[in-house]
């Protein structure tokens, strides 16, 4: 009889794991002593994103999230290099945090393929629908949630301004990444508002690696272009430097992605605030602590852009930026 007790309830403990896992979404338990755990899975490197990390920080902060007093975050860094990240990703599953925080569409990519219980909390993202992260806006469905830096509309308006900052323009190198699977369609939408401005695209130039950027560069001063355009993407982010004092150096006035390009020393460019995408990234960070599901959660687009140009990379162009457009900025670095 005892015998045949101790059976009921291993089958009844086993019955139980199986419904733990049939609902992973449902409130972690948490071993006595042990602090709700946050991994980060970062594109660049602390050194090259400490804005963003204290954007999120702070945000939990005024949350009531104190990192060492109530939780704790776990990073990893892919130091721009983006065939790190599926490795990464799997040791963060591993620790079983309650939630990653990811950074960039190769980011969110690595994580899913390495969770699909872990709920994952997208900072940034390019295009999440159609690059099949989640199945809607309104209702992302399964374990991820965040926030993306919108459609790829934003690259055909980023080619506008450059037209009006550079007179005569009509000849255009292209920097970016195919293996970001949200960028494909920003790429297409620049070929598309090219021939709309009557810009030709020469030469368009694809890196995947850091280790390609050398000849990127030399195929790019080879062309001899009026201007470059930069398309968004976080890995390219990582490598700001190289890009930018290239572009100082063969006098190329470029429009980039990201404003953290210009504080560095580009010219100019036009984007959503990051800082507020990373702040927006701690807050559901804090209703998935607080027992939300992700996929109930819906994919947040920005509400807030920023034109910036930089006065002093302009006079080292030579280039005199038209007085409407420093009327249209958001902030000009002198």
């Amino acid at each position: 009889m005892c015998v045949l007790r101790g059976h009921m309830r291993r089958r009844q403990f086993i019955t139980l794991l199986g419904g733990a896992a049939a609902w992973p979404f449902a409130a972690r338990a948490q071993q006595p002593g042990k602090l709700p755990q946050i991994g980060y899975l970062g594109v660049s490197s602390p050194s090259m994103e400490p804005h963003y990390v204290e954007a999120f920080r702070q945000k939990l902060r005024d949350l009531g999230h104190v990192e060492g007093k109530n939780i704790a975050i776990e990073f990893r860094w892919a130091e721009g290099q983006d065939d790190r990240l599926p490795n990464l990703a799997t040791e963060l599953v591993r620790l079983n945090p309650d939630v990653i925080v990811t950074t960039g569409t190769p980011g969110a990519v690595a994580a899913i393929k390495a969770t699909k219980t872990i709920p994952i909390v997208m900072a940034t993202a390019a295009d999440p629908v159609g690059s099949g992260l989640v199945a809607s806006l309104a209702r992302p469905g399964g374990n991820v949630t965040g926030f993306t830096i919108l459609g790829p509309e934003l690259e055909g308006k980023r080619l506008e301004l450059l037209k009006q900052a550079v007179p005569g323009l009509s000849r255009l190198a292209v920097l970016w990444n195919p293996n970001n699977p949200g960028i494909v369609p920003y790429f297409e939408t620049v070929r598309n508002a090219g021939r709309a401005l009557r810009i030709s695209l020469d030469p368009v130039v694809e890196v995947r690696r850091s280790d390609e950027l050398d000849n990127a560069f030399t195929a790019i001063a080879g062309a001899r272009p009026h201007a470059l355009v930069v398309i968004a993407d976080r890995f390219l982010l990582a490598h700001r430097k190289q890009i930018i004092e290239f572009a100082a150096v063969k006098r190329l006035p470029t429009m980039y992605p990201y404003r953290e390009y210009v504080d560095a020393g580009g010219l100019i460019s036009y984007a959503p605030s990051n800082i507020e995408l990373f702040r927006g990234a701690a807050t559901y960070v804090d209703k998935i602590l607080k027992g939300a599901k992700p996929g109930d959660l819906p994919i947040q687009e920005p509400t807030k852009f920023e034109l910036v140009i930089n006065l002093k990379t302009a006079k080292a162009l030579g280039l005199d930026v038209p007085l409407h457009l420093q009327q249209l900025a958001n902030e000009m670095i002198e």
